[in-house]
């Protein structure tokens, strides 16, 4: 692979220049808007995955960089953990089902922080993709934490969306949300040897069915390799065909980067302290401190 030309391009195989670049970003050091406003992308595919906790997103992932490996494909894998709401930390996972890809020199694996994003992605995470565009990977996954908006916020950030669901997701499917069925390029059925898993699959293709274009059915076991060959058929597939949502793909990331520069100057920490001051007084309402800290926020 030939180096970019480019002076702000970062070389696909130098991944501790890489990981530095992808903190400072993260952590908004000096340098990172330069950065960032001369990246020159690449036209690696994104992938997103994301269903609800126990899907066994993080084995499918393994299972289908596996494949892509086998096929010489140069792979990112953005994983997107949650943050807790009450210390202010990261639960980053060890990503022990991923361990066997760390010594890969074709695989590169970044954990994340939703940073407080209630949909599970921040402005971050579509920096940080960002970046890796300029790698020259050819695929990045981003892997989500998989719970409220963060199915739907994936649109705004992936070429192709893979939602990932198991059997015993089977009453579920009766009341999901519109916003899921229409993001959703390819459902996955994960751990489909398990009992009423046909049952599950089935009446998931007959909802998809009902949109304009189907949508991918497919059944997978991925600590197994099961169906994972057909599901990356299936993502190529899809990225063959003209992204429709190429507008609204953008408008979505110009939107959360704009909430998050937007943001950018209120510290959650300090927040917190104005909150625990004034609520000690018997009067306290929230509504009221909203008001005067916004007009605090923009007179400072």
């Amino acid at each position: 692979m030939q180096p970019d030309k480019h002076s702000n391009s970062i070389q696909i195989k130098d991944y501790k220049k890489l990981a530095r670049e992808l903190t400072m970003v993260e952590n908004d050091l000096p340098g990172s808007d330069d950065l960032l406003k001369g990246l020159k992308l690449g036209n690696a595919l994104v992938i997103g995955i994301t269903g609800p906790p126990g899907a066994g997103k993080s084995t499918l992932v393994n299972a289908v960089i596996n494949q892509l490996s086998v096929q010489g494909k140069q792979i990112a894998v953005l994983a997107v953990d949650p943050t807790s709401p009450f210390n202010l930390g990261s639960l980053l996972g060890d990503r022990v089902r991923m361990a066997e890809q760390f010594t890969k020199p074709n695989v590169f694996i970044r954990s994340l922080a939703t940073r407080g994003s209630l949909g599970g992605l921040s402005g971050k995470t579509i920096e940080m993709c960002d970046v890796l565009k300029a790698a020259d990977f050819d695929f990045i996954i981003v892997e989500t934490v998989g719970v409220g908006q963060s199915e739907v916020e994936i649109a705004g950030l992936a070429d192709v969306s893979v939602v990932v669901l198991v059997p015993e997701s089977g009453d579920e499917i009766q009341n999901m949300k519109s916003g899921l069925m229409e993001i959703a390029d390819i459902f996955v059925v994960n751990k489909s040897d398990r009992e009423g898993a046909d049952t599950f699959a089935n009446n998931l293709k007959k909802l998809v069915h009902q949109r304009p274009e189907p949508i991918p059915v497919i059944k997978t076991v991925a600590d197994k390799a099961i169906g994972i060959e057909e599901l990356v058929k299936a993502i190529e597939s899809r990225s063959a065909k003209e992204n429709s949502r190429r507008i609204f793909l953008l408008a979505e990331k110009a939107w959360k980067l704009l909430q998050q520069n937007k943001m950018r100057s209120i510290n959650k920490m300090q927040l917190q302290q104005q909150i625990i001051k004034a609520s000690a007084d018997p009067d306290f309402n929230l509504y009221k401190f909203i008001d005067s800290f916004q007009i605090d926020f923009k007179n400072s």
